[in-house]
């Protein structure tokens, strides 16, 4: 199902999950572009001619430039234990990525403490004793190379502003696309950075059941290099 350019994966009457495009924003900004949240409102209040004010409650974030999969809540119960599933690092979210250069180690746990500057919307490592600063973890592992990049398979324990951007470019290796944090222009591939929203894992807010959702990215430079280890990605053991 599409509403316009947006890819429905699952709804319910306490669900939506989506897949958000890249370069979109999630809510809206002061671009005033076309967001998500808006388009989901629309949606919902469409097709079942909703009179007022729809609830699509946002309970997590992509940044602009990412796309992939989404969770959103359609009642305030589903959204306060969404919430809760965050804050205890109960909901399990698997991102792919490809960042420049070779990466020596197949498997690793990134942890530093970030810094977010909200005048310039840059995020940085830093101490433990910077005030502001927090904890953000990863596990990476390497699926292949090519040309130069690497496909990884990154789950987050934390999910912070920028975390796993500036935690790869920390190491040298900054995704690809990803200028804003030191990579290079490759091939005009400057909208949007690669990284993607791969799989959620979540319990059901209301119901005994765990749910997994998962999505591909578009068959673009540099996810077209790696076509064949994406579609294997379902075979590989977590991080």
């Amino acid at each position: 199902m599409l509403i316009k350019e947006i890819k429905v994966l699952y709804e319910d009457n306490h669900l939506l999950v989506v897949e958000k495009p890249p370069n979109m924003p999630v809510q809206r900004d002061i671009s005033e572009d076309g967001d998500l949240l808006s388009y989901l409102k629309t949606y919902i209040k469409d097709k079942y001619n909703k009179p007022g004010n729809v609830f699509i409650g946002l309970v997590h974030r992509l940044d602009r430039p990412v796309g992939g999969v989404m969770v959103f809540a359609r009642t305030s119960k589903a959204a306060a234990r969404l919430s809760e599933q965050i804050r205890s690092r109960t909901i399990r979210k698997t991102y792919i990525a490809v960042a420049e250069g070779l990466l020596d180690s197949l498997y690793g746990t990134l942890r530093d403490y970030l810094y977010k500057d909200w005048k310039s919307n840059t995020v940085k490592v830093v101490s433990n004793n910077i005030k502001g600063s927090q904890e953000a973890i990863l596990q990476y592992s390497v699926i292949s190379h090519n040309s130069g990049n690497t496909l990884l398979k990154i789950d987050l324990e934390t999910g912070r502003p920028h975390q796993i951007r500036v935690q790869m470019s920390n190491i040298g290796h900054p995704l690809t696309g990803d200028i804003k944090y030191g990579a290079k222009n490759q091939k005009g591939f400057t909208d949007n950075i690669a990284l993607w929203s791969y799989k959620l894992e979540f319990n059901h807010p209301v119901r005994d059941e765990t749910l997994t959702f998962t999505s591909i990215p578009p068959e673009q430079y540099p996810w077209d290099i790696f076509k064949e280890d994406i579609s294997r990605l379902s075979c590989l053991p977590p991080a």
